[in-house]
């Protein structure tokens, strides 16, 4: 028994090495190496078996890292094949010393193939040891959210994050284009938006209007589609609507001081026009099945609720009892709106109490510290994101000597990341078919530059990647540890100012605009 017992542990370990010298990120569900090793050169020819096969492998060639030893023969072969049996997205990739085979039966699938194929190309500088891979991801949904709205990073960086993204197959790109400091999404009948609602970010409000044209949103969705990323917007309502109403005040709830226009007119039947109407644009640019409409936070500027004489008479005669009536009466009408549009709406966890059907809405538990909300949606039969703010909120700082962010009883390190979602997974036993996935969320309201937005984000969405892809029995923090400093010479390619977890002291933490606010650290 002892002597069964040592050669398990021997293959475990043998395989975990291996799967280690590798360098994949995500690891992969299943991993076998073999003897032998295929070398990329100029002489290596890639073949596809249809058209968007064909498309990929002629596009392999500049994208492959080649090996500096003698050219040799051999060939990289992809095949689409609806009738394969693998999960959806799965893949599977065999090496031999003079053929690599990548199979999958959806393109989504294939695209996967050849990111992981890049990876081990480029870590084994054009050498890849011959192995057999069967892959597919553990959840549907691995996505990272990005707040333009605080502040505004423009079209290239966010080709190059989505860049980054399809290496590590993530594949939701959430995008939070409004909320109070600025609009940044070009809306045609309204122009205002742009023209008044654009100005200003969160440190400087009077900052020169940034957004982008609806040519530019077309641009990065079909940028994103290329690489089998689907873009989300989220336009927030009925709280964060101050860009909007300070562009146009006639659909403004009221609110004083720092929480004036903060939400939306609930009472108004202009209001909902206004949020069809704009609807309408950005469905037309946005071919996601999903809009995400906020919902979170109303409590904090709903002041003039509570005094309007329309509003209370609204709230009477629809016999809504109180305010908090009234903003589930919002978020009723703004998921019927979704809904005629053709899409499913998304929302933070307060929509968990507006009576929404859970065949309209999807929800998105951010409240770390209220684990019942998870519960009680999964409990409804709604349909869940994990993304709560411990530790999946990348404004958190990540290192204990850091002092930019926010902290909340603690920060937000790589390892918790990675880790999850272990620590909850108790919570969804019995509905795990409900849960979709998760992301990592970035609020931009200490990231006002590119080199801080590194910064905050990398390494800790590669950790989020993997804890999204990955199975639970293939996932170990240390080997991933071990794995990372490759992935991050990559990023050092790419010019990506990351955190380095293994060298805290080495970067200097960027610093971030003050600005005295309730909300500047969450």
């Amino acid at each position: 028994m002892k002597h069964k017992l040592i050669l398990a542990l021997v293959f475990v370990c043998s395989f975990y090495s291996s799967l280690s010298a590798q360098r994949l990120f995500p690891t992969p569900a299943h991993y076998q190496g073999n003897k032998g090793e295929f070398i990329i050169s100029a002489a290596t020819k890639t073949y596809g078996n249809q058209t968007f096969a064909g498309k990929i492998a002629a596009q392999m060639p500049k994208e492959l890292t080649h090996s500096s030893e003698q050219a040799v023969a051999n060939v990289i072969d992809l095949q689409l094949d609806p009738l394969l049996q693998t999960a959806d997205e799965g893949y599977t990739l065999q090496v031999k010393t003079d053929t690599i085979v990548l199979k999958a039966a959806s393109e989504a699938g294939l695209f996967h193939a050849k990111e992981a194929l890049l990876q081990l190309a480029r870590f084994g500088k054009g050498k890849i040891r011959c192995c057999t891979i069967n892959d597919a991801p553990r959840y549907q949904w691995r996505g990272f959210m990005l707040d333009e709205s605080r502040h505004f990073f423009g079209k290239e960086k966010v080709k190059q994050y989505l860049d980054i993204m399809a290496s590590l197959r993530l594949n939701v790109f959430h995008w939070h284009l409004t909320d109070e400091p600025g609009w940044r999404i070009e809306i045609k009948k309204y122009p205002k938006l742009t023209q008044i609602g654009a100005v200003g970010n969160y440190h400087n409000a009077n900052a020169a209007p940034t957004f982008y044209t609806q040519e530019d949103i077309k641009e990065i969705v079909a940028y994103a589609a290329e690489r089998q990323i689907m873009v989300v917007p989220e336009f927030d309502m009925p709280g964060h609507a101050t860009a909007v109403c300070r562009a146009y005040p006639e659909f403004s709830g009221g609110g004083e001081g720092r929480w004036k226009h903060f939400t939306f007119h609930p009472c108004k039947d202009e209001t909902y026009q206004f949020i069809s109407d704009v609807m309408d644009e950005i469905v037309s640019l946005f071919p996601s099945p999903y809009i995400h409409i906020g919902g979170d936070e109303v409590h904090y500027g709903n002041q003039s609720w509570f005094t309007d004489p329309e509003i209370q008479n609204f709230i009477k005669e629809k016999r809504l009892v109180d305010e908090k009536g009234l903003e589930h009466y919002f978020l009723r009408r703004a998921a019927n709106i979704v809904a005629s549009k053709g899409k499913t709406m998304i929302g933070w966890d307060e929509i968990l109490d507006a009576g929404i059907s859970p065949n309209q809405a999807v929800v998105m538990w951010w409240r770390h510290d209220r684990q019942h909300q998870l519960v009680k949606a999964l409990e409804n039969g709604y349909r869940v994101i994990l993304t709560p703010r411990r530790p999946m909120y990348a404004d958190f700082i990540q290192f204990g000597a850091h002092k930019v962010g926010r902290q909340w009883n603690g920060y937000n390190p790589i390892e918790n990341l990675y880790s999850f979602p272990e620590p909850i997974s108790h919570l969804m036993k019995g509905y795990e078919d409900q849960v979709l996935g998760m992301q990592m969320s970035l609020w931009t309201e200490r990231v006002a530059d590119s080199k801080r937005l590194d910064f905050m984000t990398f390494p800790r969405l590669i950790a989020l990647a993997e804890a999204a892809w990955t199975p639970e029995k293939a996932k170990e923090c240390s080997l991933f540890m071990q794995r990372l400093p490759h992935f991050l010479e990559y990023l050092d390619t790419l010019g990506i100012y990351y955190f380095n977890p293994f060298n805290p002291m080495e970067r200097e933490e960027p610093t971030a605009p003050e600005k005295e606010d309730v909300l500047q650290n969450g």
